[in-house]
């Protein structure tokens, strides 16, 4: 039970309680204006706009075309989205397969020029307490000594994806690179590529050479990918020359800490060596399902634990990067955090799946929807969100300004809200992460609180207008410690209960009878729910 102590400091003892858009203009509108300053010079345009008043929107396409007025780059990839038959016979070789596909899949050469660099320049050289070593030089003065960076060089591999000279690669293969030259399988000539885009938040690069006959892959549907289904890895591991390995999927959706924002890969026990990276994944029709990215080694070989960037996540940066000059993923203005099996029991759930809200961004969509912290995201456009990073990725790869349907559990009932996103920016989680800690199977015990005054404020770093008690300390080897709760956090609601100062948070806990408690925090700049339980709490 909660009591309070002789000064401000309220000490908790072994409770024994349980991350606006702007005006749609059509495309339509756009070309009327533009038509009308051409139409003195051409008769068909007149006769094209009389069939646009008329409502034929076919036609005005057709003038779009005719009259080049759609400049905007675009990727015509081939996709087969057809099942795999996987009842059919055995094959004794996939030779047929590896014709098809390996002219598509290409050497990407690097080379990183040598750099000047002073000592100006350099981080250390302007720490005050380091300054003694250097001196006093300035930018600038003559005969400043200086340093050079050394020339380096790489290769990895790419993947051919369209007739104009689109490849897919991985952006850790050409990041930093001065001059980037392709191969091709075959032919004795190497071409300069260039750049079209970058996103490390999936580790994707989008390079185009200009060439003529170029040979292109097939696109798969890589959600329907089964675990089971036969892949073959094709790319140039160590330089060597195109290699064909085979292999299974071993595991979708994998998520392998590589500190990437977005990671859904596609796991494989196909070899994957140094120089795989930004070959292809192909099913056994030879259609692309996946850009190899990654190995989990601790010697730097092949040890059967590969991934890949599914083809449909790869497809969505491609086009946004080759359409828009930067990837525009959409913006939702929610924290979520999994539901484990403990907060699964907290809010009444017969399944420990969805993602929990622990955070709403003010005057965000999901603000704007009227969407809670609490409420369980259960389903996405009618598809069941198993987890929070499933979200992430699906809002991610919505287009903005989208209107999508979420399927919540608000205590204990069921509603589907409408959500118009937004554009996310940088500083925006979308659906951000919250950071959960550990899974909390322990009790909440020592735990000192405080009132938010100025001075806890300021130490922590919390907002003004945020109100709750402070955790001033926590025994390291109380069950709240192994819940994740640490000083400087703030006890927002103690089971839905809000708490706006300390003196709540004791009279809340003294009518608690329960094994276990759900509490709402402020953490390390966003909100997030912890349970807590009693250590001989199964």
């Amino acid at each position: 039970m909660l009591r309070k102590g002789t000064g401000e400091v309220v000490v908790l003892q072994s409770f024994q309680i349980e991350h606006s858009t702007m005006p749609h203009i059509t495309k339509e509108i756009i070309m009327k204006s533009q038509l009308l300053k051409i139409l003195p010079r051409a008769p068909l345009v007149v006769l094209c706009l009389a069939m646009i008043v008329a409502g034929s929107t076919q036609a005005f396409d057709a003038l779009v075309k005719l009259t080049g007025l759609d400049k905007r780059p675009q990727v015509n990839v081939t996709i087969n989205e057809t099942p795999l038959d996987r009842v059919g016979k055995g094959l004794n070789s996939f030779s047929a397969v590896v014709k098809k596909v390996s002219p598509s899949v290409v050497m990407v050469y690097t080379e990183t020029k040598s750099k000047r660099i002073h000592q100006w320049e350099m981080p250390f050289k302007r720490a005050p307490s380091l300054r003694q070593f250097f001196g006093n030089s300035h930018p600038g003065r003559r005969g400043m000594p200086e340093l050079r960076t050394p020339e380096s060089k790489g290769l990895g591999s790419g993947v051919i994806v369209s007739p104009e000279g689109y490849i897919l690669t991985n952006n850790h293969v050409i990041d930093g690179a001065d001059v980037i030259h392709v191969s091709l399988t075959g032919r004795k000539k190497q071409y300069r590529a260039e750049v079209v885009g970058k996103d490390p938040k999936t580790d994707i690069a989008v390079l185009k050479i200009n060439a003529e006959d170029l040979p292109h892959i097939t696109l798969a549907d890589s959600d329907q990918t089964r675990v089971g289904d036969i892949v073959l890895a094709v790319g140039n591991p160590f330089g060597i020359g195109q290699t064909v390995t085979m292999g299974m999927v071993s595991a979708m959706g994998r998520s392998a800490s590589l500190g990437m924002e977005y990671e859904d890969f596609i796991q494989t026990d196909a070899a994957i060596n140094p120089g795989n990276s930004g070959g292809a994944l192909v099913d056994a029709e030879g259609r692309l399902i996946g850009i190899n990215t990654a190995i989990l080694s601790r010697s730097g070989g092949n040890n059967g634990i590969g991934f890949a960037v599914p083809v449909n996540l790869a497809r969505n940066v491609m086009e946004s990067l080759v359409e828009n000059g930067e990837v525009i993923r959409g913006y939702l203005g929610v924290y979520i955090q999994n539901v484990t099996e403990n907060l699964a029991e907290m809010f009444d759930l017969e399944e420990s799946s969805g993602a929990l809200v622990s955070q709403v961004i003010v005057n965000s969509p999901a603000d704007r929807a009227g969407i809670l912290s609490g409420d369980i995201i259960q389903k996405y456009n009618g598809k069941t969100i198993e987890g929070n990073r499933e979200l992430q990725l699906k809002i991610a790869q919505t287009s903005p300004h989208d209107s999508i349907e979420l399927t919540i559990i608000r205590e204990g009932k069921i509603q589907t809200v409408k959500v118009d996103l937004a554009v996310k920016t940088d500083d925006q989680g979308i659906a951000q992460q919250s950071r959960t800690g550990r899974d909390s199977r322990d009790s909440l015990s020592g735990v000192t609180i405080d009132d938010l005054s100025l001075r806890f404020r300021r130490q922590f770093g919390t907002p003004r207008n945020l109100e709750g008690a402070v955790v001033v300390e926590v025994d390291r080897d109380s069950p709240a410690f192994a819940a994740g709760l640490r000083p400087g956090d703030v006890i927002q609601s103690i089971n839905r209960q809000l708490v706006e100062n300390a003196e709540d948070a004791v009279t809340i806990s003294e009518k608690m009878g329960t094994p276990k408690i759900l509490l709402k925090i402020w953490s390390q700049g966003g909100s997030k729910y912890l349970v807590v339980a009693d250590l001989d709490v199964g």
